[in-house]
């Protein structure tokens, strides 16, 4: 079917990479059709996605004060905790998203562009991964060193154990990637060291906001390379297949959902277009919140959530054959971390300046 998500157990790859070209091919195959692919990955453990998600569940439960200490609006909130009410999706505004969601007027609709102010979700963004020293970037607040929570002192060991794991995974399905579309193995994993990849968790008291169909994060894409999911205890994702099929995400046990994103877009020039996704207070969700209560547990939506980048002094444009293609010129060589910037301006994060 054209609307089924595939899963892609690596263990194969990962065992004999030059004995599986099918399984290359498949995961290029669902990335340029739908924009994303569910994966299986032996080396990834549930326990710690469990142990993530309880930490990250007990920092979002702290009251707002304490949060804000972890707070830095001087560096995009690029590290540290973003604070509900600051994120904008960028289609409210952007003039081509907008042309889009009027032109699918009679498809899915695109709920979070409707309606106009801030997301009500927090983020936590915390580096993952070597970071280049501040003499080999031009981008140095995007490869800023990662915050600590004061009261948290297993906090760094827990983030860079999932952060990591969920880091592995995307390089891998990134050389599948690059060798399903016909380039060099490495075309994409040699521009990802050294890049600003963050481990992303978002976190949405549904105590507060439990407002049938609201929207927690709205319409639009990530502006990174490939977005990594692992499985969250709250449904409530959806996002938009290649073909305009609008689709709940059910992550099977086990296995994680990766997305491409403008990065990647970028690269294959338009060959893989971003996913786009939004986040809403659905049936299923409100189900699960009333399960969570009568289990007194606790009622924070929280995402297990990475973004895998480029490298910020990385130049964008299309590779090998895709430079050639007729829909090259629409994306024109950028630096990766210029790039990243001009995306902040556009969804508020770069505005907000410390004062």
């Amino acid at each position: 079917m054209d609307d089924e998500i595939h899963v892609v157990d690596l263990s194969a790859f990962k065992n004999n990479p030059d004995a599986h070209l099918d399984l290359c091919r498949e995961v290029a195959k669902c990335l340029k059709n739908m924009g994303c692919v569910v994966v299986r990955d032996p080396r990834v453990s549930s326990a710690h996605n469990d142990a993530f998600l309880d930490m990250m569940e007990r920092y979002f439960e702290q009251d707002e004060a304490c949060k804000m200490a972890e707070a830095h609006p001087e560096l995009h909130y690029q590290v540290g905790v973003t604070p509900e009410g600051v994120e904008v999706p960028k289609c409210q505004t952007d003039p081509a998203c907008l042309e889009e969601i009027a032109a699918a007027a009679g498809a899915a609709p695109r709920a979070g562009a409707q309606r106009g102010g801030a997301d009500p979700k927090w983020r936590y963004f915390w580096r993952v991964g070597e970071r280049p020293l501040p003499s080999e970037t031009r981008f140095e607040e995007l490869n800023s060193p990662p915050v600590v929570p004061a009261n948290f002192p297993e906090f760094s060991t827990v983030m860079n154990q999932w952060g990591s794991m969920m880091i592995s995974t995307v390089e891998l399905v990134a050389e599948m990637a690059a060798i399903g579309f016909d380039l060099p193995h490495d075309s994409f994993t040699s521009r990802m060291k050294k890049a600003p990849h963050l481990l992303a968790p978002t976190g949405t008291d549904l105590g507060k906001h439990h407002k049938p169909n609201q929207i927690f994060a709205g319409y639009h894409y990530d502006l990174n390379f490939l977005t990594i999911h692992g499985k969250a205890r709250f449904p409530g994702l959806y996002i938009w297949l290649r073909n305009g099929i609008r689709v709940p995400v059910k992550i099977p046990d086990g296995c994680l959902l990766l997305q491409a994103g403008k990065q990647f877009e970028w690269l294959t020039g338009g060959h893989v277009m971003a996913g786009m996704h939004e986040v809403i207070f659905s049936e299923s969700c409100d189900s699960a919140l009333q399960k969570a209560r009568s289990e007194e547990r606790s009622c924070w939506r929280v995402s297990s959530t990475l973004f895998g980048h480029i490298a910020s002094d990385v130049l964008l444009e299309p590779l090998g054959e895709f430079g050639v293609s007729p829909a090259a010129d629409k994306y024109p060589p950028i630096l990766c971390g210029e790039y990243v910037q001009n995306e902040l301006d556009a969804i508020s994060l770069l505005r907000h300046k410390a004062v």
